[in-house]
């Protein structure tokens, strides 16, 4: 049971002996990137990097559905690149609006 479990894991399309296995696995790379940069403070944040994080993951997450086989792993891990460069974009936007606001005020 458990050897038949196993030889249906290594010879499934999507499984370990193709780069539909191993892309996914490397690009979780990217998330832990991503999840260790909350803590970077938000002056360090590059927009172009998160813009171009949160619009790649976001294509290829419907791209994952697209191709064949159906890859839930890339999916997953491309809608987790995507969410991180969105938070991070979310992050610089509201440092930007805040220090817009205190600059008017201090105007006022």
């Amino acid at each position: 049971m458990a050897v038949a479990r196993l030889r249906a894991f290594l010879d499934h399309p999507a499984g370990p002996k193709t780069i539909f296995f191993w892309a996914p696995m490397m690009k979780w790379g990217l998330v832990v990137a991503g999840l260790a940069d909350l803590n970077r403070p938000v002056e360090k944040i590059s927009v172009p990097q998160s813009m171009a994080l949160a619009c790649t993951g976001l294509i290829w997450v419907r791209y994952s559905f697209v191709i064949i086989p159906k890859n839930y792993n890339l999916a997953l891990v491309n809608f987790f690149v995507g969410g991180t460069g969105m938070y991070q974009l979310s992050r610089v936007f509201k440092a930007r609006m805040e220090a817009s606001r205190s600059l008017n005020a201090v105007r006022e």
